[in-house]
């Protein structure tokens, strides 16, 4: 039986290093990007980086329009694509953490333009992938299949001094390919689902690099950074091989996404997927305490305590995770976990007391 036919969109260029920023319009224009610009940012980045960026391509001729973005949403996204249409803009740079590109990525999607991909914060792997995660008509983060960035820019002097906080995050975000990939691959065996075994490999090896220099991304600095930037990075190239977010996202994300609904987004989306892959690594019977130490050792949560939320609201988030994409086949089944085995692996791993 032959699979299906799916396109790999890869980005042009990827530039990686300290003092980026500077750099940017010269990035910009060695690839003839069309303007003018249309800056997506969020509030504090504006004044940590956004302001700086508008300044440097200004002063290089550029016409540069900018929107301050606060909410991931499907609505935020296409206010920003017909302000995308009204400027004429030909490019929509994101700059910032996940919602800021997501926007931009959406909007760019959705208006045919160019996008740029400006992470300031090494916390999530959606800083180069094909798809944006954005709240719509359901009170959950839906995936969209969008546009991949052309160009790259990950400033490590920028990405270093975001808080320790979003550092760890993105190691949660990373070690949950673990998971995904063993998702992916019995959704293959059980209900011969396509399965792409270089993009999972590529996950793969994007999170064993990140366990393997944990130690190096805890102590911070540049050189830290780097190596769960260029990990997250090529987590996000596997999810455009792919063609979708299977190699990235599995029962660890469908926990994260049911916490944030019984529990109104208690913490950052990689820490709780953090949390939610020692369970599903039980579940898989793999070694779900390496998973706890390497989170532990960048100060991730581990526990429902340190994520903020009562053990009940863990409980509940797993016992309702796999109707969050019930298309989507994971450990979980179609029938997912009872109260009574749901307790059972949040006590055995930990998460609850």
């Amino acid at each position: 039986m032959s699979q299906p036919i799916h396109t790999i969109d890869l980005p042009k260029k990827v530039v990686v290093g300290r003092g980026v920023i500077e750099d940017a319009p010269s990035f910009i224009a060695e690839l003839r990007l069309p303007h003018p610009l249309l800056l997506v940012t969020g509030p504090r980045v504006l004044g940590v980086a956004g302001r700086r960026l508008q300044e440097l391509l200004e002063d290089k001729g550029y016409s540069v329009y900018s929107v301050v973005v606060e909410e991931a949403t499907v609505k935020e996204a296409e206010k920003v694509a017909s302000m995308a249409r009204e400027t004429g803009a030909g490019t929509i740079i994101g700059l910032g953490g996940g919602k800021s590109i997501d926007v931009a990525k959406y909007a760019s999607s959705k208006t045919d333009r160019v996008f740029v991909s400006m992470p300031t914060a090494p916390s999530h792997d959606g800083v180069a992938s094909p798809f944006a995660s954005l709240k719509g008509s359901t009170s959950h983060p839906m995936s969209f299949r969008a546009r991949e960035p052309m160009l790259i820019l990950a400033d490590l002097d920028v990405m270093a001094e975001a808080p320790r906080r979003l550092v760890a995050s993105g190691v949660g975000d990373m070690v949950g390919k673990f998971t995904a990939v063993l998702d992916w691959r019995l959704a293959h065996r059980l209900l011969n689902e396509y399965y792409g075994e270089y993009a999972a490999s590529l996950a793969l090896m994007s999170a064993k690099h990140v366990a393997r220099y944990v130690n190096e991304i805890a102590r911070g600095g540049a050189e830290g950074v780097r190596i769960l930037v260029e990990a997250l990075i090529s987590s996000s190239v596997a999810m455009c091989i792919a063609g979708s977010t299977r190699p990235a996202s599995g029962s660890e994300h469908l926990f994260s996404h049911a916490l944030d609904l019984v529990a109104s987004h208690p913490a950052l989306h990689g820490e709780q997927v953090g949390v939610g892959t020692i369970m599903m690594s039980y579940l898989h019977g793999r070694n779900w305490k390496a998973i706890r130490k390497v989170l532990r050792i960048v100060g991730a949560p581990t526990t429902a305590k340190e994520l903020g939320v009562t053990d009940e609201q863990v409980l509940k988030a797993l016992v309702t995770a796999h109707k969050i994409r019930p298309e989507r086949y994971t450990i979980l089944g179609d029938r997912g976990l009872s109260w009574e085995a749901a307790e059972k692996l949040a006590r055995i791993t930990g998460v609850i007391d």
